[in-house]
């Protein structure tokens, strides 16, 4: 079966956003849903958007259902995921994902919503986008490179990244789809519905906030599974706030990557500016990719899309 591409974004169309993960606030969305419309577009809310359970936006049905919604809606070309956290994988026997591969439209969002990634990538075959959250817009209500990047592929653009060189890299060429996410959400939703198929794919990875030897245990388990030795490249984005134990490690968390894969031969890109840092460059998930690593740096070009905008 081959990938759906949603169809791409013109002005006067609707994004909903909803938040499938933790709590937000007004004050932490109404920016970028300022900004948003100056693209052009239309916004909608989840009616449980601004509610509050727990840690939660909402009950997991409430959540759920704002999500199906926003899925039904014919009127909605993309849904916007409004932040991460924790929660999304409680959604996974509650939202009705096949209506995506049914009528497609872009799912945004990174960090937590990995879990949406993971499902329509590999069981659905839609494409997906990783890329800012409304909660990570700049609270000025301005662009930002992330914000640029996520409206340039909503709207149509097929992008080619080229980052510096990092002395980890391991040089080559590979082309493939482009899947993953961030790093603890794949660990997680192994064995799920949401698992990810990753022979023959370039992989994606990031993470935040991570003792280093739980970034060695995922590796070491994503390894165990089967799941980096078939790949066609890694790309690993930003690795940020790592903490060491009394004992130290003994390796950073690009070091402890880059010894899982040591046998396989495929290219390995570090440091890619996507995930929790401050650029946050947006990636079509699903798509296909070409992956070139040399001594000058690392390039990353998605294939462009036949499909053009409803």
């Amino acid at each position: 079966m081959e990938f759906i591409s949603p169809p791409f974004l013109k002005k006067g169309d609707t994004v909903g956003i909803v938040a499938p993960a933790r709590k937000v606030v007004p004050e932490q969305i109404e920016p970028a849903i300022r900004l948003i419309k100056s693209w052009g577009l239309n916004v909608i809310t989840g009616k449980n958007l601004y509610n509050q359970y727990h840690q939660f936006s909402g009950t997991d049905v409430q959540r759920a259902s704002d999500l199906n919604e926003m899925i039904s809606n014919p009127e909605v070309s993309a849904i916007l995921c409004a932040r991460g956290g924790y929660g999304t994988l409680r959604l996974l026997d509650l939202i009705n994902l096949r209506e995506v591969q049914l009528n497609p439209k872009w799912i945004v969002g990174f960090s937590d919503i990995t879990v949406l990634h993971g499902m329509l990538n590999s069981w659905f075959m839609v494409e997906t986008i990783h890329g800012a959250m409304p909660f990570t817009f700049p609270p000025d209500g301005n662009d930002n490179e992330s914000t640029t990047s996520m409206k340039k592929v909503l709207f149509g653009e097929a992008p080619t990244y080229a980052i510096p060189p990092h002395p980890l890299n391991r040089q080559g060429k590979a082309q493939g789809r482009l899947i993953g996410g961030n790093l603890s959400i794949i660990h997680s939703i192994c064995r799920t519905n949401a698992d990810i198929t990753t022979d023959g794919k370039i992989l994606f990875i990031e993470d935040l906030d991570e003792y280093l030897y739980h970034i060695d245990r995922m590796i070491m388990s994503l390894k165990m599974g089967r799941k980096l030795k078939n790949l066609a490249g890694l790309v690993v984005g930003s690795m940020n706030d790592m903490h060491d134990n009394e004992v130290p490690f003994g390796k950073n968390a690009q070091e402890i990557i880059l010894d899982a894969v040591k046998e396989y031969g495929y290219p390995v890109c570090f440091d890619f500016p996507a995930g929790h840092g401050d650029r946050n460059l947006a990636l079509i998930m699903g798509r296909e990719v070409t992956l070139q690593v040399n001594e000058q740096g690392s390039t990353l070009s998605f294939k462009s899309s036949k499909l053009v905008s409803k």
